[in-house]
């Protein structure tokens, strides 16, 4: 959110109708493209990181700058191109440079860290906008968490003047957070009072979860729109330490170095180039070079199709190296990525996709195997798998309907398998497809590797198979056993791994029924349908961050207490007060 200092006149307009959403019809569609050299909001330093390990993020957000028309980003306010920029900075830090073993996100305003999302955007934006910003804010964070634990790149909030609403949740996903003590600055989450909605991207979670602090304590930092400061926020754990002013860059410093000089991370490694994406963009479809999306929009749905590798496997861990951005298992999952996230921003009512996988399934668990092998021992193939893991998590959280078709050709074995067990369906053709340009012969076959047992967590801790079958660990132990072994679709079906295996001439009916009947239902019930049946079991900090995105802030989002015309969103900057309803429901 935005500090009262900062809205002047964006509050007014909020308040008397002037920000309202502009015409879907002239609304850009977004692009997930970023290039440091292009970057309008970050400036990426790392003029010593192959000396210290350390290298800077600086927040220096251009008030111009929004991602579309009809607001400033004051005060360091944000909007989705700035956490476009943030997503982008994490990758190639993660990829291209081995050597950072500590990353210091600070801001180049002083006395100003960042106030968070910006106001005036979020009052004019539609709801589904707002609901994929804050997600896209909440995967970029996790992101952040997931360097921190699984890269060897520990993560240090310098928050060098206030902290407000986002700006404090930025901080909240490091490791470490440094305050300055200069008897001004605070961190606060000042949603509550002033908005009259929750903070969006995990505050009130991390505050108790990983900061541990106090229940009471949290509920009066929530509601004190002023925030903490000084040794107050050391003493509640909203802040690691404070620092004087006149000793902050020198010990900022020095706990980034010494941060780095803790980590496992090679610093004399060679990071890879991460070039742009290569792809072809139609009215009807996005196709890459592994990956394409064909789009029925009569039926209001898209076909996705993950092409499986093509050629021999690397003969060695450096062949991986050369090949870098080429080698399949991190082009695919870099496409892949991709087109999740224009798919979600661009397509609302595409509420059905498909998925297929097309290739040999030897192929594919031999690239697999090389993952397996090297994962612990060399940093960049560790850097591929934790990816592939956060963009089937990714999948987990998208708020669409996911089928997979599993069908003569397809290489749904290994880790390709997880994008089966990540849709709501599975269906597996019992027998062969009769049609021009169809593999002949085999029939369509799976197979599970060790990867299915726990390469890849979804965010409640679990695998898939494990979510899959909860609570019957006999039976996931049965399914251990099968590891290596092509499974067909009569066996998938007894095994529980696939939902139907219709015969090859009911095939085309059946699936056409059950998509036409998906597509009967209503999106709003889908959405909440599908969460909760994806996330069973046991909660993390994660999977409550996400559960409670989508079950509490976009139910307040769209009541009349926040977004109404006498909501507090809406009067908030202008000197009048919300006039709440006060019925609790």
């Amino acid at each position: 959110m935005t500090t009262p200092q900062a809205i002047d006149t964006d509050a007014a307009a909020v308040a008397d109708g002037s920000a309202a959403a502009p015409d879907p019809a002239e609304t850009p569609a977004v692009s997930f493209d970023a290039t440091p050299e292009h970057y309008r909001h970050w400036t990426l330093d790392l003029a010593r990181a192959a000396e210290t390990g350390v290298a800077y993020l600086r927040l220096d957000i251009a008030e111009d700058g929004g991602i579309v028309p009809g607001y400033e980003l004051k005060m360091n306010s944000y909007d989705l191109g700035v956490d476009i920029e943030l997503y982008d900075a994490t990758q190639r830090l993660r990829f291209e440079h081995p050597e950072v073993r500590a990353v210091v996100v600070t801001s180049a305003k002083d006395r100003n860290f960042c106030a968070g999302a910006n106001i005036r955007m979020l009052a004019q934006s539609s709801h589904p906008w707002k609901v994929n910003f804050c997600k896209f804010t909440n995967e970029t964070r996790n992101g952040i968490e997931d360097a921190t634990a699984n890269s060897g790149q520990t993560w240090i909030a310098a928050v060098n003047g206030t902290a407000a609403g986002g700006g404090y949740e930025l901080a909240l996903a490091c490791e470490q957070i440094l305050l300055i003590d200069d008897n001004s600055s605070a961190v606060s989450l000042p949603e509550v009072p002033l908005l009259g909605v929750l903070p969006g991207t995990g505050g009130l979670t991390r505050v108790v979860d990983k900061r541990r602090v106090r229940k009471d304590r949290a509920d009066v930092f929530a509601t004190r729109s002023e925030g903490i400061r000084g040794r107050q926020a050391v003493e509640w754990r909203l802040v690691d330490e404070t620092i004087p002013k006149r000793s902050w860059d020198e010990t900022v410093q020095a706990r980034a170095v010494e941060a780095a000089a803790a980590s496992s991370r090679p610093a004399d490694a060679t990071g890879i180039a991460l070039p742009p994406l290569q792809r072809e963009e139609t009215a009807d479809g996005i196709r890459y070079r592994h990956v394409s999306a064909a789009f029925d929009r009569a039926r209001g749905l898209v076909e996705i199709t993950v092409r499986g590798p093509e050629g021999g496997v690397p003969e060695s861990l450096e062949r991986v190296h050369e090949l870098g951005a080429d080698f399949w298992p991190l082009a695919m999952t870099r496409e892949l990525d991709d087109l999740i996230l224009r798919l979600r921003a661009n397509e609302l009512e595409l509420g059905t996709w498909v998925l297929r996988t097309r290739g040999d399934v030897e192929d594919a668990l031999a690239m697999e195997r090389v993952i397996a092998e090297h994962s612990r021992d060399d940093w960049l193939v560790n850097e591929i798998r934790h990816y592939f893991k956060r963009v089937l998590k990714r999948l987990d959280v998208t708020s669409r309907s996911l089928i997979a078709l599993i069908e003569p050709g397809s290489c749904f074995a290994g880790a390709l398998l997880e994008l089966a067990l990540a849709c709501d369906r599975q269906y597996m053709l019992d027998g062969t497809l009769d049609e021009e340009g169809s593999e002949q012969g085999d029939e369509a076959q799976i197979m599970l590797s060790d990867s299915n047992f726990g390469a890849f967590p979804m965010s409640n801790g679990l695998t898939r198979l494990g979510s899959r079958f909860y609570g019957d660990d006999d039976h996931v132990a049965k399914l251990r056993q099968e590891v290596g072994r092509r499974i067909e679709a009569r066996e998938a079906l007894e095994l529980g791994l696939v939902t139907d295996a219709p015969d090859d001439i009911d095939w085309d009916d059946e699936i056409r029924i059950m998509l036409e009947e998906r597509a009967s239902l209503s999106p709003d019930a889908l959405t909440g349908m599908e969460a909760n049946h994806r996330f069973v079991g046991p909660e993390t900090m994660e999977s409550r961050i996400f559960s409670r995105l989508t079950a509490w802030q976009n139910w307040i989002f769209v009541r009349p207490n926040a977004s109404g015309p006498d909501g507090a969103l809406r009067r908030y900057g202008t000197g009048r007060r919300a006039d709440f309803d006060r019925k609790r429901v």
